[in-house]
């Protein structure tokens, strides 16, 4: 599977699809990128000084890059429109800011996949390569 298909069966769209570009994808692991454009809706009032990337969005984007694209990959043939997936646990460390403008990378490494769950150690990193956030994200793909 190709790696424009698999952006394309993701279950996202505009303004919730954070995957820009999947730039490897293996069975253990997936690398990608997405750039956090400072005309996003969040940005309007999330500290309005001087805002930041929810840390919640932070999260999302580390799932979808790092769960669901490799979900995708592993499935293959069997992920259509039908499939379900839900996530079932995050364990989160922020360390730095994400701010508007700036282009992040998620690089994640599959723990498991076995009876529908795929659990994967996750790290965001920016630009600079300094490590932004980090955790292990689980979910379910039924």
């Amino acid at each position: 599977m190709i790696k424009d298909e698999i952006i394309s069966k993701l279950p996202y769209s505009k303004p919730f699809l954070f995957v820009d570009e999947i730039v490897r994808i293996d069975e253990n692991g997936v690398e990608g990128t997405f750039f956090f454009d400072e005309n996003l809706d969040f940005y309007k009032g999330h500290f309005k000084e001087n805002p930041v990337t929810p840390g919640v969005i932070l999260t999302e984007t580390m799932a979808q890059i790092g769960l669901v694209c490799l979900g995708i990959f592993l499935l293959d043939d069997q992920f259509n429109s039908e499939t379900v997936i839900g996530l079932t646990s995050t364990e989160m460390e922020f360390l730095k800011p994400v701010s508007p403008n700036e282009k992040v990378t998620v690089i994640s490494e599959k723990v498991y996949f076995r009876f529908g769950k795929l659990k994967c150690k996750v790290a965001m990193k920016n630009e600079r390569g300094e490590e932004v956030c980090s955790g292990t994200i689980a979910g379910m793909i039924v």
